[in-house]
């Protein structure tokens, strides 16, 4: 008789996902079907903790609804009806199209994607290269984390800041602007640890989120004010004398005008502005002021509002106030990302642009980019539309006009994709991509100090192809009319892709391949003496570079666009912060996810609702001049009085009537950066007739 046995392999990979935790994978394999997604136990920094979302990997990858080949279009836009095509016939009809658009003007095609995977293979190589040999119009990549990362640029230098495992040593820790619970949950470990040794946590966020129940104390503002507060606490160091003189006068610049400004603002001032109490903001200072190991864990919810740039640049000068730096468990981080050696022009290869210099396009403006006509100014109407890694129908701000953009039955649309989201029902070609477990690639991080490297755990479903390997074929394609395509640059594969990202750097590729991982060499402490890698090597409270760019030099509290009263018809503010067990759109169809989000919520205070007799659960109308949104009341302590939290972001074809929260938010740009304003929002809320 014969036995057969079960081959069980194990594969180490990364997570793909916008997070900072980067968290390093184990895929169990059992006759070539992976069945579990787990944490690498090796790998120090995950230590085999994964989150809830990551853990049910195999479930996505193995999704019913997953699509395994190409497809085309064959109703209206948006109907929803496509025939399944060969990947030659939708390849050679794409190259073609695009051939057509580019030889009248190359900058008529747009590339749209994002971190759908923060993978430097499958994000930003082959792909840039196709659209920069095209001359396509470039893409400004905005949508998350620019206000922030370009305020500490010119304050720091870089997204450089404390290394994370240190915040275990801190005595009291800010975490502001952060549901590390939810989105840094590695972070959070190591919080626990420093709560545990009798430090202090506090948490500074608009909503009383599940993080703000495990702190000591939650000072809960008003959005968009989170510059006044830090400015505020700058008063209370200054008037009380909680500064370390030495290291303001050898490693910080522009300390006379902060000066100035911050004693403009009492906590009386501050208090009135962030909705808190004088008493909380006098307390804080104290606590921060007169605290060694003092450590703030900034995120990306505090810059989503029109001066999150300067926001960001006055929490960022409070650690060089104090002298919080010279110790490793001191100081601050909001990213990591500047400390990896990527090697990204090697991958993108801009110089393919030779001495084109093609329009930028905002991809926070999709909305109106899609939408406008043409002129001498704006350029050519956009006339392709490539779209990979996001969802921008459900993510983009004010997504009336981007729904109607994508409309456009005059807008050649082409998708790679996991899912059929609300972006893939409005393409022309719908392209299946690989999930993470099915390619190479290879990841830094924002959260920590580690490169990491993802293997294929699986073959392809399907006829799923990478992304990168989506676009050399593209390009081979492409050659057939354009000789340029052929150029031995678009044959690289992934895994030579992943060569050279880290070719020539530090990165120690042998640790690489062994363990998936490597640690890079990283000062415990960066900034215990100055090294600042902005132009004075110092910590600018003044930046010249800001100036010159027509922005205020100095920090300062710039008023959100939208205020709640400024229009009486919209009275509250709203923040659409992510739901707990989605990753902006991606997990939303992931069942076991969906179900523990239940549906679309907007949460009250328990005054906002009954003031309107709206009671838990009801049906509701949140509305304001761009469109309204159809959802469901949740009162459950988590929203301040004023101000209405949107979970997000469902997609669109998930909501009652077909929208989500974007339908609210608005197009107008951050002070610096030039990114969105989600968080920047005003509307009004009813029950809906029964």
């Amino acid at each position: 008789m014969q036995h057969f046995h079960n081959i069980v392999i194990t594969t180490k990979g990364a997570c793909p996902h916008d997070c900072p935790d980067t968290c390093a994978l184990v895929t169990t394999v059992i006759d070539g079907v992976a069945t579990k997604v787990s944490g690498n136990p090796d790998h120090p920094f995950t230590g085999g903790v994964l989150c809830a979302k990551v853990s049910k990997y195999t479930e996505r990858t193995y999704h019913a609804e997953r699509v395994l080949q190409p497809l085309k279009r064959s109703g209206p836009k948006g109907s929803g009806q496509f025939t399944p095509v060969s990947w030659d016939e939708a390849l050679s009809d794409i190259a073609s199209r695009l051939h057509a658009i580019a030889a009248r003007n190359p900058e008529a095609v747009l590339p749209y994607s994002y971190a759908g995977t923060m993978g430097m293979v499958q994000g930003e190589s082959m792909d840039r290269r196709f659209f920069h040999q095209l001359g396509a119009s470039l893409l400004d990549r905005t949508i998350c984390s620019t206000a922030g990362g370009e305020a500490l640029l010119h304050t720091y230098g870089g997204k450089l800041g404390m290394r994370v495992q240190f915040y275990a040593e801190s005595r009291l820790i800010l975490i502001w602007g952060s549901n590390s619970i939810g989105s840094n949950l590695h972070f959070w470990r190591f919080a626990q640890e420093a709560k545990r040794n009798g430090a202090r946590l506090i948490c500074i966020d608009p909503r009383r989120s599940e993080t703000a129940d495990k702190c000591h104390e939650h000072l809960q503002l008003l959005p968009g004010t989170d510059a006044a507060l830090a400015l505020a606490l700058m008063h209370e160091l200054i008037v009380n004398d909680w500064l370390d003189h030495d290291y303001i006068a050898r490693h910080t610049l522009g300390w006379d005008e902060l000066r100035e400004r911050a004693l403009q603002w009492p906590p009386e001032r501050a208090a009135e502005v962030c909705g808190l109490p004088v008493a909380q903001i006098r307390q804080l200072a104290r606590d921060y002021g007169t605290t060694p190991k003092a450590a703030i864990r900034v995120n990306y919810g505090v810059q989503r509002t029109r001066g999150g740039g300067n926001a960001i640049r006055a929490i960022a000068c409070l650690p060089a106030l104090t002298g919080a730096w010279r110790d490793r468990a001191g100081g601050l981080l909001l990213s990591s990302s500047s400390i990896y050696p990527f090697k990204r022009a090697a991958l993108q290869r801009p110089d393919l642009l030779v001495q084109r210099r093609p329009r930028t396009i905002n991809m926070s403006a999709i909305g109106d980019a899609l939408l406008h006509a043409g002129d001498a100014q704006f350029g050519p109407r956009v006339e392709a539309l490539v779209v990979y890694n996001s969802n921008p129908v459900a993510v983009a701000p004010d997504s009336v006009k981007v729904a109607q953009g994508f409309a456009r039955e005059d807008l050649f649309t082409v998708v790679l994709e996991h899912f059929m989201t609300d972006t893939a029902d409005q393409a022309d070609y719908v392209l299946p991509a690989t999930t993470q477990l099915e390619h190479w690639d290879i990841h830094g991080s924002y959260g920590h100090s580690d490169v990491l490297l993802n293997r294929p755990a699986i073959a392809p479903e399907g006829q799923a192809r990478s992304n990168a390997q989506i676009f050399r074929d593209l390009a081979a394609h492409m050659a057939r009319l354009d000789p340029a395509f052929a150029a031995p640059h678009f044959q690289d594969d992934d895994e030579a892709l992943c060569r050279t990202a880290i070719a020539g750097t530090n990165v120690d590729l042998d640790s690489l391949m062994r363990d998936g991982f490597a640690s890079l060499v990283v000062p415990d402490a960066p900034f215990a003496d100055g090294g600042f890698q902005t132009p004075s090597g110092k910590c600018e409270f003044v930046s010249e570079n800001l100036a010159r760019l027509g922005v205020n030099a100095l920090p300062d509290h710039v008023p959100n666009y939208e205020l709640p009263g400024s229009d009486p018809r919209y009275p509250l503010a709203m923040i659409s912060p992510p739901a707990r067990n989605f990753l902006n759109s991606t997990f939303v169809n992931v069942k076991s996810l969906r179900n523990s989000e239940g549906r679309p919520l907007l949460e009250m205070h328990p005054d906002d609702a009954a003031s309107r007799a709206i009671a838990d659960g009801d049906r509701i109308r949140v509305h304001n001049a761009r469109g309204e949104h159809v959802c469901h009341a949740s009162i459950n302590g988590r929203a301040r009085q004023g101000v209405v939290v949107g979970l997000g972001i469902w997609w669109r074809k998930n909501g009652e009537n077909g929208t989500n929260v974007n339908e609210l938010t608005h197009q107008q740009l951050t002070d610096i950066g030039r990114g969105p304003c989600f968080y920047d929002c005003v509307v009004q809320v009813e029950k809906c007739a029964a």
